[in-house]
């Protein structure tokens, strides 16, 4: 089976993080995503409670789309496709933006990482060619449509409560979820 390994902070996740999933099982690159909010991500700060997190996510749960609850304590992409292909013979792809190009080269254990297929999501106008280099095991996806969401940007609508705006960012279920809970000090 070929599964998607899709790592984030999803702080919160919105409508593009879940159009990424959908696009690549939609198009037969993938049979499945297994999404995996990071409990503590290396270069983020302000990360509001994990399991708040993993609730979002679960209302996009589904057969094809996986919310991961048991390899969020791993702080390093490497340590989490290790795990992975321990576990099960499934094919696995980490699932990036051609943003992360730039400096993948500086990733953690780098090498164990490309012993996955790579699935890049091409936007920002990167040029891929330029940071693949000819490797065979990176895949890069043009056809979707690049969406301009900023979670960034979405936690500022919300601590200002600014919720009009938020339509355009996320689900009805995770914006409820988010008032409910008050989180991002909304």
């Amino acid at each position: 089976m070929r599964v998607g390994v899709y790592v984030g902070s999803f702080n919160p996740v919105h409508k593009a993080h879940i159009k990424v999933a959908e696009y690549l099982i939609e198009e037969n690159l993938l049979d499945k995503v297994l999404i995996i909010p990071t409990l503590n991500y290396w270069d983020k700060q302000n990360l509001i409670d994990i399991n708040d997190r993993i609730n979002m996510l679960k209302f996009y749960e589904s057969d094809k789309i996986v919310i991961d609850t048991t390899h969020n304590e791993l702080e390093y992409t490497y340590q989490i496709l290790n795990e992975l292909n321990k576990e099960t013979k499934d094919e696995y792809y980490l699932i990036i933006g051609a943003d992360n190009l730039v400096n993948f080269h500086l990733w953690k254990n780098v090498n164990d990482i490309l012993k996955n297929k790579i699935l890049v999501i091409n936007r920002n106008g990167i040029d891929t060619k330029k940071y693949i280099n000819g490797r065979d095991n990176f895949i890069v996806v043009n056809g979707l449509k690049e969406m301009k969401i900023s979670s960034t940007e979405i936690r500022e609508f919300i601590s200002n409560k600014n919720y009009d705006k938020l339509n355009m960012y996320l689900d009805k279920e995770v914006i409820d979820y988010i008032k409910k809970n008050d989180l991002y000090g909304g």
